[in-house]
């Protein structure tokens, strides 16, 4: 295993870029610590299947180092990282048994008989392969087809990394939950460096100890679960994660107070003067409260149940509103009002969270 760190570096498909809108990949430099387990989180065409294969070796950067710990991997091929790969789609061969697969990693490594048949029979038995390790791959599912390229990356224990890109996409919903389970538990057992693409928050979240959220080539934000719900860096990571992800709402903020069309919300601390030029306030449908009195005048639009609860949208200045109501709150459309949680309403700028100040006793 061993720390990733993506030094000053930044990739572009263009010959001869000119400015950032020419980078598929923003100017970074992260370390990514020696067996952490990291989720990269984004939509199609973030770039975060540029960086996963900058780090495998499979691109070289524009600009900018990839070290292994003290080493320079930049201009070194895939087969010289030490790192196991397991793509979106499967990547086996055929023509060989579940068996002959799981092990030809090891085998090319030379590996004892003895020693790679304990092997495959561990991670075979991890994965619920063991009845059909005799069977040909050619006939098994697409499903079945991918556990195995999962198995393959998994069987070796001596690699720097390991990089899952989009691996659960042909699997069905299920599964993904048990397999992502069993990711998560063989982390745990062996440290191994994980790095785990995908554009699902679920599947982030779930799996990584932190999350790398990436937007229009850039990393926007890297914390833990936790941290990005709570105190999202960016309004992007603030709309991203959470279903239904974060209010944002123009406003203009003086002191301790968000005015949004005359309204004024307090803030609990303070921002100084910012004005209301790309200012805006954020808060998670969880943290805002419905109720019939006490709050700001609103209207509620519509109520869709989920069953374990349910999402309101409200009419407020102009604007709609999410809120998450318990289950068993009555809530029905037409006049309420609306209470802001001062400690989770949170303030941006250019789209980036601001600290406030909390006001002299």
């Amino acid at each position: 295993m061993a720390e990733i760190h993506l030094k000053k570096m930044a990739h572009s498909y263009v010959a001869n870029p000119h400015g950032p809108e020419d980078y598929a990949l923003k100017a970074l430099d992260h370390v990514w610590e020696d067996g952490g387990a990291y989720a990269l989180l984004g939509p199609s065409g973030c770039g975060k299947t540029t960086l996963l294969n900058i780090i495998s070796g499979l691109l070289t950067p524009s600009q900018g180092q990839v070290l292994f710990g003290d080493e320079d991997v930049t201009g070194r091929d895939t087969a010289d990282r030490n790192i196991a790969q397991v793509f979106q789609f499967p990547v086996i061969y055929d023509t060989m048994t579940v068996r002959q697969n799981l092990a030809f990693p090891l085998k090319n490594r030379g590996m004892a008989p003895a020693e790679i048949d304990a092997r495959v029979a561990e991670i075979a038995d991890m994965l619920d392969l063991t009845e059909r390790l005799d069977e040909r791959a050619a006939g098994l599912s697409a499903d079945a087809k991918q556990i195995i390229s999962l198995g393959r990356g998994l069987v070796r224990k001596d690699v720097n990394a390991i990089l899952f890109d989009e691996p659960l996409t042909v699997i069905d919903p299920h599964k993904k939950w048990v397999l992502r389970s069993k990711l998560k538990e063989l982390h745990q057992q062996f440290g191994y460096t994980m790095v785990y693409v995908t554009h699902d928050q679920t599947e982030a979240l779930t799996f990584a100890d932190k999350v790398v959220v990436m937007h229009d080539g850039a990393v926007v934000q890297m914390g833990t679960p936790e941290e990005l719900f709570l105190r999202p860096a960016h309004t992007f990571v603030g709309y991203f994660i959470g279903s239904p992800g974060m209010n944002i709402v123009p406003a203009c903020v003086e002191g301790a107070v968000a005015t949004v069309a005359d309204i004024k919300i307090d803030l609990g601390v303070s921002y100084g003067a910012l004005g209301s030029e790309a200012v805006e306030i954020g808060i998670r449908p969880e943290f805002l409260t419905l109720g019939t009195g006490g709050g700001f005048a609103v209207e509620v639009l519509a109520v869709e149940d989920l069953g374990r609860h349910k999402i309101a949208q409200v009419a407020f200045a102009g604007q709609t509103l999410s809120v998450l109501v318990p289950e068993h709150t009555l809530v029905a459309t037409g006049p309420a009002s609306l209470t802001f949680d001062p400690k989770r309403t949170l303030v941006y700028k250019n789209s980036l969270l601001l600290e406030g100040q909390a006001d002299a006793a």
